[in-house]
């Protein structure tokens, strides 16, 4: 079966691939050796800020983790699961035909997040997870009635009155805890389900992310970065919360839009267009999923999807409204909700920076190494995009591009104060979209950049009990 191939000319010309001497491989192990210095320094002046008064609000920061060393159900497969991908990833991208690979990476990075939850087994790593205090099944029973419940959503935010939300219903729009009323609703009620439900629909953004790099930067540098969004370390933390969940819904409406732009397909705009308006019912922090979106734009030079998504897209915010609940409104009181807690608490002199590390542990030292070569490549990147006279952008161009723009919409979080520690969770909408700048590093040596991802999220998952 022979590989597909786009033939439509707005396809990106496809780039040589990196060098791969020792003289290219040595800035690229300076950066790696630069983001474990930064994890060192936050593990270091984490744990002394946090003995001496408790300020930080995490017990092994800059994780909000505590040390447990220990093995599990699932330490066989994970090291199994590694141990393939590593040896046998890269050929396999290269050579499975497209939608194959597609499906194989979906359902690789699902037995990659199933095993690394199995570690804690199965009760305490996927079927409770959901259930806790401060999270969205404890409040099923009180959606019976859904508008009246949209419709009082912003009286019980702030702590105080009583009837107050647990901690993640009240820090987000009510579209997250909406999908576990429905899933209740359809009999999939449970903490099982719904850790089931996130696993699979987080390992999507996997394929998600493949479509988009390909439509807009090419099959071969989509296929360089399939094992790395298999074997991705943050894996740790979409199995399971709701933020990996989020994740895939996310990537899926830049994929789409992707699609659209490339395709000219108006009903993949509109669905990108209802996925972005669904997004940003998920969680306040999403609307900054809009600077991948609008890089899309810039690197396929067109608007012709624009009027169909954005129609789409605010069909959402419309329904909510007539229902009651105005996201707006909601906004403020989820500011002062996050300063009565532990966001008042923490120091933002610390976590400016030590979210940084956790994003370093989040998105492994391989993507590290590819941002460095994203960084070099952005004056050009950035130059060729923005000059009118200029030839559509190259496929590295691209992708040096659409990584760009993630990472400013993460430095956005970081910045804002309102991601103050828990971002190796809270990001991971943004990290999938970081994972493909691995795809610049040389073909040589990425079976050793793999096993430098695996080896994070397992050292990660065995030794310090996550809580998530």
């Amino acid at each position: 079966m022979k590989t597909e191939e786009r033939s439509d000319s707005s396809r990106p010309a496809e780039e040589p691939a990196a060098p791969a001497g020792r003289a290219g491989h040595r800035p690229d192990l300076v950066a790696a050796g630069v983001g474990a210095l930064l994890v060192a320094v936050a593990c270091g002046v984490g744990w002394a800020w946090q003995r001496s008064n408790g300020e930080l609000q995490a017990q092994w920061p800059p994780l909000l983790a505590s040390w447990n060393p220990h093995v599990g159900p699932g330490t066989p497969a994970a090291l199994t699961v590694a141990a393939v991908v590593v040896a046998y990833g890269p050929a396999l991208a290269d050579r499975l035909p497209w939608r194959r690979l597609l499906l194989t990476a979906w359902a690789t990075a699902m037995a990659w997040i199933f095993s690394l939850a199995l570690i804690e087994g199965w009760y305490r790593g996927i079927a409770r997870r959901l259930t806790t205090k401060h999270e969205y099944l404890r409040v099923i029973d009180r959606f019976d009635d859904i508008p009246a419940a949209l419709r009082g959503f912003t009286d019980h935010i702030v702590v105080g009155p009583p009837g107050n939300w647990p901690a993640h219903v009240a820090g987000h729009p009510p579209g997250a805890t909406l999908t576990f009323v429905w899933l209740d609703r359809i009999g999939l009620g449970g903490g099982a389900w719904a850790g089931v439900f996130c696993i699979v629909l987080g390992a999507s953004g996997v394929a998600a992310v493949l479509i988009a790099v390909r439509a807009l930067a090419g099959e071969r540098l989509a296929r360089r970065a399939a094992p790395f969004l298999a074997l991705a370390p943050f894996a740790v933390w979409t199995g399971t919360s709701a933020d990996g969940y989020f994740a895939g819904v996310a990537a899926w409406s830049i994929a789409l839009l992707a699609v659209a732009a490339t395709r000219r397909s108006l009903l993949a705009a509109c669905a990108s267009g209802l996925l972005f308006g669904w997004t940003c019912y998920l969680s306040y922090g999403l609307p900054l999923i809009a600077l991948p979106l609008a890089t899309v734009l810039l690197i396929t030079r067109t608007t012709r999807p624009v009027l169909p998504f954005l129609t789409a897209a605010l069909t959402v915010p419309l329904a909510f409204t007539l229902t009651g609940f105005a996201w707006w409104e909601a906004y403020p009181l989820l500011v002062e909700r996050y300063y009565q807690g532990a966001g008042g608490v923490r120091p933002y002199a610390y976590w400016v920076w030590g979210n940084l590390a956790a994003a370093t542990l989040a998105v492994g030292l391989a993507t590290v190494a590819g941002l460095r070569r994203t960084l070099a490549a952005t004056p050009s990147a950035a130059l060729g995009a923005l000059h009118p006279r200029r030839p559509a952008p190259t496929a590295e161009a691209a992708l040096t591009l659409l990584v760009l723009a993630a990472l400013l919409a993460l430095l956005a979080a970081d910045l804002s104060g309102m991601s103050k520690a828990e971002t190796e969770r809270i990001w991971q909408p943004f990290y999938f979209w970081l994972l493909p700048a691995t795809a610049l590093l040389p073909v040589r040596g990425r079976r050793g950049w793999l096993g430098a991802q695996a080896g994070v999220a397992l050292l990660v998952n065995h030794l310090v009990w996550t809580g998530w």
